[in-house]
């Protein structure tokens, strides 16, 4: 039960609020509207488009990764505003954001409706009892349909359990695109007042004991080059400021005392030392290093630790172990084992939903993620740090429940024309995956919702938006697990290998290119072993793609400059990561991603399958 806004432990002075929107609904750029008519900025100050897009990933993927705060005032309330991402594979995010608001903006596309994704976040919110504000964006798209999208909303919360209270949520209809809310679809808005006065109204103000020991549990870290590490977190309790010794309580209950360097409060999208933090407040603490996320600051005298943070299991685990293709130590900074594993095991501090553990190789560690996703930005990142390593085919984390082994199951949701419905079902189908809901909408796209294991799935979105042409969109959700469904089928061909080690010709390449499709260029350095195509039949393809023309005279030297070969099949980290079979590796590096066989010698693979003598791997003539 919320307490009367007049209560003594009542700050008026602040909202603590969470932003949850799927992928694309509009978040970014609705935050941006808040932020400029808030007035943070000068009113000539150049302001930058998605400023909380503050990753470079982020801004090349349109998409957001990491929470992050910021704070607006309005009318002489500070309104500390938390920016959750919208993919399910960075749960870990959300359910440590959430711990640190007293309610949610619910953003829904027009359109789409709520997705799988904010079905997620907002079960997240609903099972903390936090009320919601619901704000259907893009109603300016020419094909809103904004009842329908309102009734989904409705069924979501109705479905997730929601009580009586929190199904009593303010609905705004907002163009996040020009900045404008309303009240209703009729009466277009003309600022984001309405907004700001719906936050004020119904998102209860905090429960601020300000006079009682201090307690802080850490939710979130950051790092400066010169002040160390970032505690951030909300002041449940009491007050806290610099030169202050507290108490550390680490996961394992152990108590430590730490001194508090400096105390940061939001403004904006900055940090802004202060002299003293009240309870309430969203707050950031220097001078505690080592601290990680979890633990709970409180008083010396009175030590007393909050809840820990609970964060879904991993469901995909791969290795990423030292290279050790030829082209190792040619192009990173740092590619031992040591400096492999010193990245890793820092990621753990900020990235709560990663799980790393040793192997019985030491060149090895086990790395588990809650996605595709979730892996590839890990990649990413690092390679982009200097590093390089390979890294295995994702396989699936199985639990044993009852006796029986059990496999992650997942909620997909696709959005296609409708010619291509028995398409998908079929390709689907044969992963395994059962419908359980089918609508056509009057615009000639249906969606379509299945349950799918979600080792079924991997690899799946390439061919989904072949097979869509690219006009599919595909959301998928851990729905739980279920009893192991069997065996797949083969779902994936042969590829093409590369023979021996030199830099691709036209020629060799124009010979390789009539066995299947290429993924490399004229003038890519390869080696043997690597992959360096798909061959379109069962059965890998050994070829030649460094052979050279015969020169038999000045004329026929110049032929080769002639061949016309087909643009080369790119693949992004995620459709390597889905692409790589078991036997399979992808070698990351600053500068590039291949594809090879985990033991290069052709004749080492032959002997390691079937024995001496008979022959697994054809031969181009």
């Amino acid at each position: 039960m919320t307490m009367p806004n007049n209560h003594p432990d009542i700050r008026t002075d602040i909202r603590n609020i969470a932003i949850i929107a799927h992928v694309d609904h509009g978040k970014t750029t609705l935050v941006d509207g808040m932020i400029r008519q808030s007035h943070v900025f000068r009113d000539n100050q150049v302001i930058q488009e998605r400023l909380m897009d503050s990753f470079d990933l982020e801004r090349e993927r349109g998409i957001t990764i990491m929470a992050k705060n910021l704070a607006v005032v309005y009318q002489g309330v500070k309104i500390n505003i938390l920016d959750t991402p919208g993919h399910v594979d960075f749960g870990g995010e959300v359910e440590r954001v959430l711990t640190m608001v007293d309610g949610v903006l619910l953003l829904v596309d027009a359109l789409e409706g709520p997705m799988p994704q904010t079905r997620f976040v907002l079960q997240k919110a609903m099972q903390l009892g936090l009320p919601a504000i619901v704000v259907i964006n893009k109603i300016d798209r020419p094909d809103a349909r904004l009842q329908e999208a309102l009734n989904a909303t409705y069924d979501l919360f109705i479905d997730l359990g929601a009580d009586e209270h929190q199904l009593e949520f303010p609905v705004l209809f907002v163009n996040s695109r020009d900045g404008s809310a309303a009240l209703s679809a009729d009466a277009p808005g003309t600022d984001l007042v309405p907004l700001f006065e719906a936050i004020l109204s119904y998102i209860p103000a905090p429960v601020a004991q300000v006079d009682q020991p201090l307690q802080m549990l850490v939710a979130s870290l950051a790092y400066d080059n010169y002040k160390g590490k970032i505690a951030i977190g909300r002041l449940v309790r009491g007050k806290i400021r610099p030169a202050q010794t507290v108490a550390r309580i680490l996961h394992d209950g152990t108590r430590t005392r730490a001194k508090v360097a400096e105390v940061f409060t939001y403004v904006g999208l900055n940090r802004v030392s202060i002299a003293e933090a009240s309870a309430g407040d969203i707050v950031a603490v220097t001078g505690l290093d080592p601290i990680y996320i979890g633990e709970t600051i409180t008083d010396v005298e009175n030590p007393e630790a909050l809840p820990v943070i609970l964060v879904e299991e991993p469901t995909l685990k791969t290795t990423f172990g030292v290279n050790t293709s030829p082209f190792a130590g040619l192009e990173g900074t740092w590619s031992t084992s040591q400096k492999l594993r010193e990245r890793l095991w820092k990621e753990l501090e900020t990235n709560v939903a990663l799980r790393v553990a040793e192997t019985t190789s030491a060149n090895e560690f086990l790395v588990s993620g809650r996605g595709e996703l979730h892996l590839a930005i890990l990649i990413e990142t690092i390679r982009r740090e200097g590093y390089e390593f390979q890294v295995s085919k994702p396989e699936v984390i199985t639990k044993t429940i009852a006796g029986q082994t059990c496999e992650p199951l997942e909620l997909l949701v696709v959005d296609i024309p409708a010619e291509y419905i028995g398409t998908v079902i079929e390709q689907i189908g044969q992963r395994f995956g059962q419908m359980t809901d089918l609508v056509n909408h009057d615009n000639g796209y249906a969606r379509l919702e299945f349950t799918v294991p979600t080792r079924g799935l991997i690899g799946f979105r390439n061919l989904f938006l072949t097979e869509t042409q690219g006009r599919g969109v595909m959301n998928t959700i851990l729905a739980g697990y279920a009893p192991w469904h069997g065996e797949l089928c083969n779902l994936r061909r042969g590829v093409l290998i590369a023979k021996e080690a030199g830099e691709a010709t036209n020629f060799g390449l124009h010979n390789a290119e009539n066995r299947g499709t290429l993924f490399i260029t004229p003038g890519v350095r390869v080696y043997g072993g690597m992959i360096v195509g798909e061959h379109p039949r069962e059965g890998d393809l050994v070829v030649n793609v460094c052979k050279k023309r015969k020169l038999t005279n000045v004329r026929r030297s110049f032929k080769e400059i002639t061949v016309r070969l087909s643009p080369p099949r790119e693949l992004s980290l995620e459709q390597c990561l889905d692409f790589i079979a078991e036997d399979e590796l992808l070698e990351v590096t600053p500068k590039a991603l291949r594809l090879r066989k985990r033991t290069l010698s052709s004749q080492e693979r032959h002997r390691q399958l079937y024995g001496r003598g008979r022959q697994t791997e054809m031969e181009a003539e």
